[in-house]
């Protein structure tokens, strides 16, 4: 699998995760979902917040090493083009 491809999967899962966590907190803050479903509404959202966050922080980890990379090599570079 290519970078770009890899990458673009991860944007996908913090998109999704993200959305799943925006999803989880409005159906926690409605009275109507909680009220209706009772407990297991409650452990529905949590679940839903908790499988957001797994999607969403370890992909920005990995991203963020990708780009400390990128930025290393880029100044590497950068560095033996203004010492000639």
């Amino acid at each position: 699998m290519s970078q770009t491809m890899i990458i673009r999967l991860l944007k996908t899962s913090i998109m999704l995760g993200l959305c799943l966590i925006v999803t989880g907190h409005t159906l926690i803050v409605s009275n109507y979902f909680t009220v209706e479903h009772g407990i297991k509404g409650i452990i529905t959202t949590a679940a839903c917040i908790a499988v957001g966050v797994l999607l969403s922080l370890p992909t920005k980890i990995y991203l963020t090493v990708l780009l400390m990379e990128a930025e290393k090599r880029y100044l590497k570079n950068h560095k033996s083009t203004h010492s000639k």
